[in-house]
């Protein structure tokens, strides 16, 4: 276990399922940019899997490509970044807190394989280390278990900005 991660993950237990609802609570993105609708796994301070289920109406195949539509492979990493902010909340049990997971660094990335309307696409996300509040993952997005990208991701916890004054 990660340094950073061992006292919170005291609290935190295994997850064999999170629905979108308790998904929503853990992290702020929201339609169009939510990019996860189920998290299938959790073992905290160590890995999650993580479910997007590929549809034909999503925004972004308007213009990427409206002939023949694939899934930006930037918005898989983006997938597979969300898995992972669900996965730090969860180990350290900061559901409802409002904290923000932010997107340090990306190294390694490649896509292997288009994902498509219809794929049911796999986010396994693994932890790496953490200190203090950063974090680093490796992850793959897998389509009927063949990669269809990997990278090397890390990301910071924040606390959200404070709102503006109403001076």
């Amino acid at each position: 276990m990660s340094e950073g991660a061992a006292n919170g993950a005291q609290a935190a237990e295994y997850v064999e399922s999170m629905d979108i609802e308790r998904i929503m609570r853990m992290i702020p993105h929201r339609y169009p940019f939510l990019m996860i609708d189920k998290v299938r796994e959790i073992k905290p301070a160590e890995g999650a899997i993580g479910i997007k289920n590929v549809s034909a109406n999503e925004s972004f195949f308007a213009g990427h490509f409206p002939a023949k539509p694939i899934m930006p492979g930037v918005l898989l990493v983006e997938a597979m970044a969300q898995t992972a902010a669900v996965l730090v909340v969860h180990t350290l049990n900061m559901i409802d807190q409002g904290k923000l997971v932010y997107f340090m660094t990306v190294d390694n990335a490649r896509f292997r394989r288009p994902v498509v309307p219809g794929d049911v696409v796999e986010l396994h996300v693994d932890v790496v280390r953490n200190r203090a509040n950063v974090w680093k993952f490796t992850g793959v997005a897998k389509v009927d278990g063949q990669a269809a990208a990997q990278a090397d991701f890390s990301a910071m916890i924040v606390d959200p900005p404070a709102p503006p004054s109403a001076e």
